[in-house]
């Protein structure tokens, strides 16, 4: 017995003592190497729990540049603004698609894109994305402004069905923006199920099939972190089969039978059917991961937003003011909501919306870029810096360091929703120290790897606030916290929330007086 329990410790030990002998040791013109005592995790325990805390420690401690084992994965993250053009620029060494196409394929279960099975697929569904900019957002829009209007409305019908057609509302915010904006965005981007009605007076309640799409949605996204980090689904639970329910709605015969899909959608079925080595549930999760890329991050977004304009009276007063003004009347009771009021070009116009938009854009985006490392090579970052990188690294850039650097954001930890507006338009100029940052402001990404949906989500969100704002009187619940970050999510993109905030709502007096 003794024996026995001896010669358990020691072998974990010995194996210990192997796997730092021949672990990665640090080269000449290497970034300082940060690897923690935990084989194989490394640091991910500490950058899981506060990645803007662990790295602004490292970076006083070890310079601008510096590399970190995280879960079997060596990442160099460049922490100056004024470093990224180099990177973002070293397109031939430094790539992101290969990457991206891998995770996109085990998070969403279709097969991966890059490669000779499927040739040219990769370009034209990048080429596709030009459907969700320019000119095709005119019709986007009016279709995305007729869904908000009756996402509300169901909502206004369903109270006034119960006698509550004055009383105002109270709802979990964040629920309220998942709830509206997955409808209504679903409703734009894929179109209407059959045997779904779209007069809003025969709808007293949500149809079920969206309640349970949402559902569904909602257990798939809360354990995509993990998929993201290639935990093997099997390990997951439920999550296997959520997936395959979510894969299945989207299948090419159901789809067939939706009415008024927009032409985006529409252009990537006819892409898709173009492959006969892709099967029909391929095409079914390729339709999936586009309804995950347009509502998981504008979900929390809108949170963020929304939340900052009810917790700020004047940036409420001011936006506000700014969207009544796009009608020309001095009195919200005198507004009539029509669609062909709120185009393309007025939106572009709210600049003080914009600015509100981008300003909680910065201080909850916590997303990181990510390039892959194809040969080894020497980094130049500028004159005085450069570094060696290996192969199969990844050199990372972590935006947020750069939302919150005092130097180009003067309190930066404050929410300023007039931020970025100078002399009544939109500023785009900011410096740190004497030097112009090219990249100041990143929740879309950066270079050729910016997110391709950025126009159509940041259309979707001054959608959501023209139409809520116009529509609604909305107020927080009073003596609660403050909303807090779910920080469990960082690297991915707008981070939720992680307490709950409750507010309270209801439809516009004028609108009342409508019959609504």
């Amino acid at each position: 017995m003794l024996e026995i329990l001896l010669t358990v410790p020691l072998g974990i030990i010995s194996l210990l003592l192997l796997l730092l002998l021949f672990s990665r040791r640090r080269r000449e013109g290497e970034p300082p190497l940060i690897k923690g005592w935990i084989p194989f995790l490394g640091k991910a325990l500490e950058f899981r729990n506060d990645s803007y805390k662990f790295l602004q420690q490292l970076q006083k401690c070890h310079g601008d540049v510096f590399t970190v084992l995280i879960a079997g994965k060596y990442m160099t993250f460049v922490m100056n603004p004024l470093l990224y053009p180099a990177v973002i620029k070293q397109g031939k060494q430094l790539d992101f698609h290969k990457f991206s196409d891998a995770a996109a394929s085990t998070t969403f279960g279709f097969p991966a894109v890059n490669t000779g099975k499927f040739p040219g697929l990769s370009d034209k569904i990048q080429r596709s994305f030009l459907l969700l900019q320019g000119s095709a957002l005119n019709t986007l829009t009016l279709k995305m402004i007729g869904n908000l209007q009756l996402v509300l409305q169901q909502d206004f019908l369903s109270s006034n069905a119960v006698g509550r057609k004055c009383d105002w509302r109270q709802e979990d915010l964040y629920e309220f923006c998942e709830r509206v904006m997955f409808e209504a965005t679903f409703l734009t981007l894929y179109g209407r199920p059959p045997q779904t009605k779209m007069d809003v007076h025969t709808q007293l309640h949500r149809e079920s099939w969206i309640d349970a799409l949402l559902d569904n949605f909602r257990k798939f996204d809360a354990i995509f972190p993990l998929l993201i980090a290639k935990i093997p689904i099997v390990l997951l639970g439920r999550i296997k089969s959520i997936r395959e329910q979510l894969i299945r709605f989207f299948h090419p015969h159901r789809m067939a039978e939706w009415t008024n899909p927009s032409e985006f959608i529409q252009a990537r079925t006819e892409l898709l059917n173009q492959y006969d080595t892709l099967q029909d549930l391929d095409k079914s999760a390729h339709h999936f991961a586009i309804l995950w890329a347009s509502v998981g991050n504008t979900v929390p977004a809108c949170f963020w937003c929304l939340y900052h304009l009810l917790s700020s009276p004047k940036a409420f007063s001011v936006v506000r003011e700014e969207i009544m003004g796009m009608f020309g009347e001095k009195e919200p009771e005198t507004m009539t909501m029509r669609q062909d009021r709120l185009t393309r070009e007025q939106l572009e116009k709210l600049i003080y919306l914009e600015s509100a938009i981008n300003e909680s854009l910065r201080l909850s985006s916590v997303s990181m870029n990510i390039r892959v490392v194809q040969e080894d090579f020497c980094l130049r970052l500028n004159s005085r810096c450069s570094v060696y990188v290996r192969k199969g690294d990844l050199v990372t850039l972590y935006p947020q360091s750069t939302h919150l650097d005092p130097e180009i954001y003067p309190d930066p930890q404050q929410y300023q929703f007039d931020r970025f507006v100078e002399n009544g338009k939109m500023k785009t100029e900011f410096y740190k120290g004497n030097q112009k940052v090219h990249y100041y402001h990143m929740p879309f990404g950066s270079g050729a790897t910016m997110c391709p949906g950025r126009f159509f989500a940041l259309n979707e969100l001054k959608l959501f606030f023209c139409i809520t704002l116009l529509m609604c009187d909305m107020q927080l619940t009073a003596g609660q916290q403050h909303a807090t970050m779910d920080k469990s999510r960082a690297g991915l993109g707008i981070m939720p929330p992680a307490n709950h905030i409750s507010f309270r709502y209801r439809v516009k007096k004028c609108l009342q007086r409508q019959g609504l």
